[in-house]
């Protein structure tokens, strides 16, 4: 054995991986379609974030920007999609 630093790279606890981070992208994808039953899935797959919800939630269902703005907030609760 020797002294010599480790050359692999160190690991962020704290990160997902992109396999997990696409799985919760999906598990939130899901609980946007439970919640707002109108979004086809291709919809569900064209959200990329926030923005584009809410932007989805006021063209799709009438709501009006700051209560649409609010009703994704309590679905996304900080999730990244």
């Amino acid at each position: 054995m020797t002294n010599q630093p480790s050359t692999a790279s160190p690991t962020n606890a704290g990160e997902p991986t992109p396999m997990q981070a696409k799985a919760e992208a999906k598990m939130l994808r899901s609980e946007i379609g439970k919640k707002w039953g109108k979004f086809t899935t291709q919809e569900l797959d064209d959200l990329k974030d926030n923005d584009a919800q809410v932007a989805a939630l006021v063209a799709k269902y009438g709501l009006e920007k700051g209560a649409a703005t609010r009703d994704a907030a309590t679905v996304v609760q900080g999730r990244a999609f």
